[in-house]
């Protein structure tokens, strides 16, 4: 693998080559020489112009590197981090993952996981307590996670829980039809290109 100069300056504009045969070109944000790892700045694989596709590149694992421009100047200095935000979005990750794993140690159903994850999107403020979903402290969801399962003091917390359990499993319901649609077409046609 040859790096022209053994060195890419941020700003620069690179094409590589995989060992693979994939080319890859875009901006350098990044390159740590010695690990070899570059970081390429690609215009977004969405379409969307304000976003960025970023690639990590392992270069022991690339052919060719070819520089289109070099960038000489200084490159200008990094946006600052609100650090704080980023220990707050940690902290609530880090929430959802231990409640997604208490779920499936207290042996929750897939249905029961899936109905949390629907309602947290809606109500952050969403527990489990053993094999119940707790929801604003007000709403207790029991096995089997039917809208007739929620129970609670009456009034508008326990309406709005209800119709996110309805509309969940009337969602699940419309999506399982589709796929069944889609699996007796793809066997109307594999008989008839029999």
């Amino acid at each position: 693998m040859a790096v022209p100069g053994e060195f890419l300056n941020i700003g620069s504009q690179v094409s590589c080559i995989t060992c693979l045969g994939q080319r890859l070109q875009g901006e350098v944000a990044a390159f740590d020489y010695q690990s070899r790892m570059l970081t390429l700045k690609c215009p977004s694989s969405s379409g969307k112009p304000n976003q960025n596709d970023v690639l990590l590149i392992n270069l022991h694992y690339v052919k060719d590197v070819e520089i289109i421009t070099e960038r000489t100047e200084t490159p200008p200095p990094l946006a600052s981090l609100n650090v704080n935000k980023l220990a707050s979005r940690a902290r609530t990750e880090k929430e959802e993952k231990l409640s997604q794993a208490y779920a499936i140690s207290a042996g929750v159903s897939l249905e029961g996981q899936q109905l949390f994850q629907t309602i947290h999107k809606t109500i952050k403020e969403c527990k489990w307590q053993e094999k119940n979903i707790i929801v604003m402290e007000e709403v207790i969801i029991t096995p089997p996670y039917q809208a007739e399962n929620c129970k609670g003091k009456d009034g508008s917390a326990l309406s709005h829980v209800r119709k996110i359990v309805e509309k969940h499993f009337r969602d699940l319901e419309n999506q399982k039809s589709v796929q069944r649609s889609q699996a007796q077409q793809t066997q109307k046609d594999t008989a008839l290109s029999s």
